[in-house]
């Protein structure tokens, strides 16, 4: 829980405050962002949020936070607001919450499907959300986009007997996952379901695209609220840039009109409009070289 003793200057006045074991993850910002801004390293309270819908977003925020640091000055209804995870971001596909700290606060999802569920990297590992993914059906492949966001990924998998994937020069992060990606080229790891390796963050880096809709990036790429344009970070590419930015313009030959990422905001954007975007990315980059 936050403490108040250690709340942060920045904040403005009012119920809702961020402390000073703030990591500067994002995940506040980018689930109300019209309450939480962005301070050298840390988040804090810009504007208190006026109406029930951005009270409700900043409690998702609340909960979502990795390291309990956002807190506020009277009894809330977070514990109602709780029942809203898994977030739908659209159909089938959610948004886990829960974030974890193991994965510095990275994203995960979830996608409820017919022939088994799938886990997207790896939210904190709760009873609350067990009991929510076991209410859905449990979940049947757990894919990892790289080494840095497995978080309880195994945890999951014991609890539901899950598959985990994972390419191998991750593998040391999760050594035991039970399928194994290998090289370069894209593999159907189900009807659907398209893994894409995307070296650059890390070496084995791999990208999930779902029918041809949804794009769970990972680390690889994201869009910047401010610039309102998509964004790869070369502060936080541990591998190769150069080859980052080579599995960025492969991405170009796909369709999709979602960027689900691991850190970083969500869009949703017409496949064509995305393509250029990805395109307009690429060029970015190559001048960064």
């Amino acid at each position: 829980m936050a403490n108040l003793k250690k709340r942060l200057p920045e904040n403005v006045e009012g119920e809702f405050f961020v402390d000073s074991t703030c990591i500067d993850c994002d995940t506040c910002r980018q689930l109300a962002p019209e309450t939480f801004a962005a301070a050298r390293e840390y988040s804090f309270v810009r504007s208190q949020p006026q109406s029930a819908e951005q009270v409700r977003r900043a409690l998702h925020a609340l909960l979502a936070c990795p390291t309990g640091s956002i807190g506020t000055l009277h009894h809330n209804n977070a514990s109602a607001i709780k029942a809203d995870f898994p977030l739908r971001i659209e159909g089938e596909v959610y948004y886990c919450g829960f974030n974890s700290p193991k994965s510095f606060g990275g994203n995960s999802y979830f996608i409820r499907h017919p022939n088994g569920n799938w886990l997207i990297d790896s939210p904190k590992y709760l009873g609350y959300l067990v009991e929510k993914f076991e209410e859905m059906g449990g979940v049947r492949s757990i894919f990892l986009t790289h080494r840095d966001d497995v978080a309880d990924a195994a945890r999951y998998a014991e609890r539901f007997g899950g598959r985990r994937i994972i390419h191998r020069a991750e593998l040391d992060a999760q050594p035991d996952a039970e399928i194994i990606l290998d090289g370069e080229d894209p593999v159907e790891v189900a009807p659907g379901f398209v893994a894409i390796p995307t070296p650059g963050h890390t070496e084995g880096h791999c990208v999930l695209l779902y029918e041809n809709r949804f794009l769970f990036t990972g680390d690889h790429f994201d869009w910047d609220r401010d610039a309102e344009q998509l964004y790869a970070s070369r502060d936080y590419c541990w591998y190769s840039w150069a080859e980052q930015t080579k599995s960025m313009a492969r991405l170009a030959e796909y369709n999709f009109e979602w960027v689900l990422p691991g850190h970083g905001q969500r869009v949703q954007l017409p496949p064509e409009i995305m393509r250029r975007e990805l395109q307009a990315l690429v060029q970015r980059m190559r001048t960064q070289d």
